[in-house]
């Protein structure tokens, strides 16, 4: 019967998986949240950064979705007091659970909450440009923290998305004098990311 058409159709001939590519902005806000060491050289930094991403999506129900959102390690320059003193890679990873507007529309506005791992390696820090001589550090090894985000999808052909999405992430760590253990600053690098990409329902 031709009534059989529901709420559900254009979901279910699109299928409830949608994969992403995009390319992502990472702009970190920086704060510091103490400076015991070197209180005068100013703030610790990390560099903001574009790389790609990948994002793999579940709907649940039309409305209800999963997105898990993955990268490689992207590497970044670190700054104490406007000079560069290393840098470190990070990994970060990203799980959140949305709601999606207008799921059947051309454009599908969405909200997601979730939770954010990152892993930190490659930490090649030495403040020693700064302080003279040569002066390691250590940064922490993980971060848990939440993330929030807003986005649109929109329909370019049957299946296929332009995506564009903002996400704010919690990740923060302490930066310490390598031996000593002496922290230097809690370095608070809650990015938002802004990104652009092309999506595929299936």
């Amino acid at each position: 019967m031709l009534t059989c058409a529901c709420a559900g159709g254009a979901q279910a001939a699109e299928g409830d998986w949608l994969v992403r590519i995009r390319a992502l902005h990472m702009s970190p806000s920086n704060d510091n949240s103490t400076t015991t060491v070197v209180p005068a050289l100013g703030e610790v930094k990390a560099e903001d950064k574009l790389f790609p991403e990948v994002d793999i999506s579940y709907f649940f129900t039309p409305h209800i979705a999963a997105e898990l959102i993955l990268t490689v390690p992207q590497k970044h320059d670190v700054e104490l007091g406007g000079v560069n003193i290393g840098s470190v890679k990070h990994l970060p990873p990203t799980l959140t659970l949305q709601y999606h507007f207008n799921p059947e529309g051309s454009v599908r506005p969405y909200a997601g909450i979730g939770l954010n791992y990152t892993r930190f390696s490659g930490v090649k820090l030495d403040a020693g440009t700064v302080l003279g001589g040569s002066v390691p550090l250590t940064m922490d090894r993980s971060s848990f923290g939440w993330a929030a985000q807003l986005g649109v999808d929109i329909q370019l052909a049957p299946q296929w998305f332009l995506n564009l999405d903002a996400k704010y992430v919690k990740i923060d760590a302490d930066i310490a004098v390598k031996g000593a253990g002496v922290p230097v600053t809690r370095l608070d690098v809650d990015p938002l990311l802004l990104s652009v990409g092309l999506g595929y329902r299936f």
